[in-house]
């Protein structure tokens, strides 16, 4: 295989880092392994950021979050662990993980994990008009 996983996750600058905008990435396929039985864990991953001067470099991404294929986590321990990378590498202004793991044993188990930035405070929210999904489409 010419592309392998990796635990390194690159950054690029922030192309207007003056200015508070918010990155939003959904991520379906995540997988680890259960380390009480080793079956497969399958969680969809949001990331939600707000960068300070460095952006996540997506393929490194993909390659990172792949690196969790075999490896045992308990949820909660996995989810933190992902953020503690995530804002090692990209310092962000504010950054949230919400870890959305499939049902096991009739469970479904979310685990949101957040980092600030010492001092930041968001904007207030100009709530707009929301479009409808698939608004522009006519059918």
């Amino acid at each position: 295989m010419s592309t392998l996983p990796s635990k390194s996750l690159e950054t690029f600058d922030n192309p207007q880092p003056e200015r508070d905008f918010h990155i939003h990435m959904e991520i379906p396929e995540f997988t680890c392994l259960c380390p009480k039985t080793g079956q497969p864990d399958f969680a969809t991953l949001i990331l939600d950021y707000i960068p300070d001067q460095k952006c996540v470099e997506l393929k490194s991404l993909k390659l990172y979050i792949w690196s969790f294929r075999e490896e045992g986590a308990f949820h909660e321990a996995v989810t933190n662990r992902i953020l503690d990378d995530l804002v090692a590498a990209t310092q962000p202004r504010f950054m949230r993980l919400t870890a959305k793991f499939f049902v096991r044993g009739g469970i479904f188990t979310n685990v949101v994990a957040e980092h600030r930035q010492s001092g930041w405070q968001p904007l207030p929210r100009v709530d707009l008009t929301q479009f409808e999904t698939q608004s522009n489409t006519r059918g």
